[in-house]
């Protein structure tokens, strides 16, 4: 008989996310910490890491530690693998969440700084973070790494172009680092479609809904705890034979 529990169970782990303050990041600090692990909670702005630092005390007891961490810019990256390999000891499991995806009107009117940008925070900062904690994972115990890409990576729009590339950069780097860094490390990716995070707040959520009723099979978008379950998979024992994969949670996306 298979012990539901303890096939999710994450005691005694830490897991570090990045984008970890709101949206799908926020849900999956908050389930790993119900799972058992402390949590190491990175994003630009310190006040909201330490917000959602504080809820994870409050609610879980579990411990937390709030670092305020740029993942476009190389040296925080490596800075906020420091900091929780100083705090903790050890990372058991990253997650790559942290993104961006500006608006622009014309792709002739894609500056330099905004392409690059763009892909030093979805694609460069997962890069490095991967490598440095990936490796110690390696030397060490094991553990597991979780990518969060996007649809965009696989049905690529007009006004999405350089994030589509850098998401697609993130599918293939999770195959890449699945073979580099196994057997003790599994790497697998989650992608995401349309979810209902502080991102949607941009949308017209109207006409979203009605072509979500029209085009996707479950007829809506998502909302962050839904992500949660992927998470706890991927971060788990449960995934023990998974590695190299990318999920689609999009809700049927065509």
């Amino acid at each position: 008989m298979y012990d539901r529990e303890r096939l999710f169970d994450l005691t005694g782990k830490v897991a570090v996310v990045t984008g970890g303050s709101r949206g799908l990041g926020r849900a999956m600090v908050l389930a790993f910490a119900h799972a058992g692990a402390d949590v190491v909670v990175a994003s630009r702005k310190l006040p909201s890491c330490e917000a959602t630092a504080d809820e994870v005390r409050r609610f879980t007891g579990r411990r937390a530690l709030p670092v305020a961490s740029h993942v476009g810019d190389w040296k925080q990256v490596e800075a906020l693998a420091a900091a929780a390999y100083r705090e903790f000891g050890t990372i058991d499991v990253l997650v790559n969440n942290a993104g961006m995806s500006p608006l622009y009107d014309r792709i002739d009117g894609v500056t330099e700084e905004l392409y690059d940008k763009v892909l030093d925070v979805n694609l460069k900062g997962p890069f490095r973070l991967t490598a440095l904690v990936g490796a110690r994972m390696a030397a060490g115990d094991g553990g597991s790494i979780i990518m969060v890409s996007s649809t965009s990576a696989v049905r690529p729009t007009p006004d999405t172009i350089p994030y589509s590339a850098a998401k697609a950069g993130i599918n293939a780097m999770t195959v890449g680092f699945a073979r580099a860094f196994g057997p003790k490390v599994r790497v697998n990716c989650i992608q995401p479609g349309p979810f209902l995070t502080d991102i949607s707040k941009a949308w017209d959520l109207e006409k979203f809904r009605e072509r979500a009723r029209a085009t996707i099979a479950l007829g809506r978008g998502g909302e962050p705890e839904e992500v949660v379950g992927a998470a706890l998979y991927f971060a788990s024992s449960a995934s023990s034979f998974t590695t190299g994969s990318v999920l689609a949670i999009d809700g049927g996306v065509p």
